[in-house]
């Protein structure tokens, strides 16, 4: 066995024992020697502990010389909570806290106060874990007040991977000016267009125009101006009320111009001396310029269109034009049946496999139902589709999702109904019927219109008829404005002559001025049993394969 798994063994058993050893003493009040007083509450404890947890408490208990400060038994504590001190002393004695929503923000400050870091750790670490749209502008800040990098930092970098869609909230809007800038300043803003970030200052400054009007100065050493495409900044920038009513902003304006011109400052001349640091020491710094000329692309303009293709095991994301493989998730939870959709919004849905639902005497058998978070790699539970079914298709029209057809798990026909999924309400009803029942069929949205294509009823094949070969649960997708045909299963006469259905892994593409499919444009064994979806994804946030 490894040396350092025992070791690691034996510390966590002595720790265990220790802690159940200290936690019977306090329930049976044995060696008590201190009180902590709150009001007319008291909660005796041992100093030792107290001391050994918080240097708050050691400094009340000794002096700094080591020695036992006398008429210490009983410390009063003034503006706490006696029920969040209690959960204190007690996660001291028992590594046992019941953190919620409600409490966590007044037990960190208790922890912060009487600096009892494992308490404030714990906080820390559930805060993380807990950060979402809608808090994670109270956390940044939160962070910055107690003077907490790592949780400051976590809801900074959270709030720039969603910039695109926090930026119009009035929490974004009401930042001070250190705090907008620590979220837009870095290369990790997930932008694909620095256009959104001069947007997002400029109605920042307006949110309260008196008093920021005065930093619109420094909030430009945030914006990348040179990454700004030269008619944007003149027609939108140069043009801006704000911007031509300052003298100062004014000079700014003419080196940008300057730049677009490619003619760039001089870089300052640097101190005698520092030349030879920096040969000793490595690169010289890659630019002295301001922050307004800085040209680094953020991380979010690395986005590129690709078809991703899920199976049960990973979803792998395929450029056509690059010709190159990413893997974009892991995903052991995805049923091996199922169907996908990447929305409008460029999120994807993923539907099928078989959920029991043992609560619901009415359906119990459900389609599980997911969401995959790019930005985390995660896939997302969401409400289970009632009417279990295979081999149907999705499509979507604004903030509907619709599952076309297939076949019924249970009874094993060809369906002609259609479930639509409520994306706002995260609620699912049945809408209107199809005209024929139908299974294995191609689903897309291309260009305003839905299509529904190929597949198979209960009698018949239903041909696609543009398309070179006859095949089932073949996956049609748009990408980069144009069409694109991924494996499937064709009839293909095996080695003993008989003709059989089989899978196929290859990508066709749909030229659109001729009218016909182009030819095969590559074999791709990661297409086999997945569902094909175009998305736009991050190509720096993903290991290439």
């Amino acid at each position: 066995m490894d040396p350092n798994a025992i070791k690691e063994e034996l510390r966590l058993f002595q720790s265990t024992l220790l802690q159940d050893g200290l936690k019977e003493l306090l329930n049976e009040n044995k060696f008590v020697d201190c009180t902590l007083k709150v009001g007319d509450r008291s909660f005796p404890c041992h100093r030792l502990i107290m001391a050994a947890c918080s240097p708050y408490f050691r400094e009340i208990f000794f002096t700094e010389d080591g020695k036992e400060v006398e008429n210490t038994k009983e410390v009063v504590l003034d503006d706490v909570n006696p029920s969040v001190l209690d959960m204190i002393v007690q996660y001291l004695y028992s590594a046992e806290i019941d953190l919620t929503d409600d409490n966590v923000q007044d037990i960190i400050a208790v922890a912060n106060r009487f600096q009892i870091p494992s308490v404030f750790t714990v906080c820390v670490n559930y805060l993380q874990k807990k950060l979402s749209l809608g808090n994670c502008m109270a956390i940044f800040r939160m962070g910055l007040v107690l003077n907490c990098p790592r949780l400051a930092v976590a809801a900074r970098n959270y709030i720039a991977d969603r910039f695109e869609i926090l930026y119009k909230d009035e929490e974004f809007l009401r930042l001070a000016p250190h705090e907008l800038f620590a979220v837009i300043g870095g290369d990790s803003l997930n932008v694909e267009k620095e256009e959104l970030v001069f947007e997002a200052v400029m109605a920042w400054v307006r949110f309260d125009k008196e008093k920021r009007i005065k930093v619109v100065k420094d909030a430009f050493n945030c914006i990348r101006f040179r990454l700004l495409p030269e008619k944007y900044f003149k027609d939108k920038v140069e043009a801006d009320d704000i911007i031509k009513a300052d003298p100062e902003l004014q000079k700014t304006i003419q080196i940008i111009r300057d730049a677009y011109k490619g003619k760039l400052p001089e870089k300052p001349k640097k101190k005698e001396g520092a030349e030879g640091a920096d040969k000793e020491g490595g690169e010289e710094e890659d630019s002295l310029f301001p922050g307004f000329l800085n040209d680094t692309r953020r991380h979010g303009m690395y986005a590129r269109d690709f078809i991703l293709m899920i199976n049960d095991t990973a979803a792998v994301a395929y450029d056509v034009s690059e010709n190159e493989c990413f893997l974009a998730a892991m995903s052991e939870q995805v049923p091996r049946n199922h169907v996908s959709l990447a929305s409008q919004r460029n999120q994807l849905y993923i539907i099928g496999g078989l959920f029991v639902d043992e609560e619901n005497k009415d359906v119990p058998l459900q389609c599980y139902f997911y969401l995959l978070d790019p930005l985390s790699s995660d896939w997302v539970a969401l409400p289970p589709m009632p009417s279990p079914r295979c081999l149907f298709n999705i499509g979507e029209s604004e903030n509907f999702l619709f599952a076309i057809a297939g076949k019924d798990l249970q009874t094993n026909e060809s369906l002609d109904s259609v479930m639509c999924y409520d994306v706002e309400l995260m609620k699912w009803s049945e809408t209107k019927k199809l005209p024929l029942k139908i299974h294995g069929h191609a689903v897309v949205s291309h260009k305003g219109m839905v299509y529904c294509i190929g597949g198979k009823t209960d009698d018949r094949w239903e041909p696609f008829t543009e398309f070179p070969q006859e095949r089932s649960s073949v996956n049609l997708v748009s990408n980069s404005g144009s069409l694109y045909a991924v494996g499937g299963f064709a009839m293909i006469q095996m080695e003993n002559k008989e003709v059989a259905p089989t899978e196929v892994t290859d990508v066709w593409q749909f030229e659109d001025d001729k009218k016909q499919w182009s030819g095969m444009l590559r074999e791709m064994r990661y297409a086999a049993g997945s569902s094909c979806v175009s998305m736009r994804l991050n190509a720096a946030r993903m290991p290439k394969l």
